[in-house]
């Protein structure tokens, strides 16, 4: 039996135990890292502490499609390993800032997952209990807006009980055809 069986049998109380104590361990690993990191559904961004003073000419920040090495020369990396999904290298940026930060900025290939961690070896997330911010339809692309507005559209009209667009489209049609064909009589069809 999975563990996602066991879960979906327990009570909602028990759920919610389970979450809180999924997230604390989620938040303890995560803490224990040498680095934070955020992300949206397309970019993650990683903060790495640096000794104060550092410069930009003492670091060796390496950013390949599936690598991610930041550190200062000459020293172990402060991270370093594969990326657990693929970058968009050219669009991938670092900035040293304060001279005690280095921002990495990281664009995903594919902008649609959500990542469970950044190198492959360090302990993962839940990426099913992530809340996205919510997102405006001005951020999405023309044909995944028009999807969407038709979307929110068909169901403002099935809620007011009336027909949504394709319904709209076909009894359009059936107008223009009756229209063209006045000898037809369509009184007794049943249109679907």
């Amino acid at each position: 039996m999975s563990s996602a069986d066991d879960y979906d049998k327990l009570s909602k109380e028990e759920r919610e135990a389970r979450d809180k104590a999924d997230r604390e361990r989620e938040a303890a690993e995560q803490a224990a890292l040498p680095y934070s990191w955020s992300q949206q559904l397309g970019d993650v961004d990683v903060t790495v502490p640096v000794p104060k003073g550092t410069r930009a000419r003492d670091l060796n920040v390496v950013i390949q499609k599936k690598k991610l090495s930041v550190g200062l020369k000459g020293k172990e990396p402060i991270v370093s390993g594969e990326l657990c999904k693929e970058i968009k290298v050219d669009e991938s940026t670092w900035t040293l800032e304060d001279q005690e930060t280095v921002l990495v900025h990281l664009e995903k290939v594919n902008k649609q997952q959500w990542w469970e961690n950044v190198v492959t070896h360090h302990p993962k997330i839940d990426t099913t209990k992530i809340q996205p911010e919510n997102s405006k339809l001005s951020d999405l692309d023309g044909e995944t807006r028009g999807m969407v507005e038709k979307m929110m559209f068909d169901n403002q009209q099935k809620q007011m009980g009336k027909p949504t667009s394709d319904e709209l489209k076909k009894m359009e049609a059936l107008k223009k055809f009756q229209e063209a064909h006045p000898e037809l009589d369509f009184s007794q069809a049943k249109i679907s």
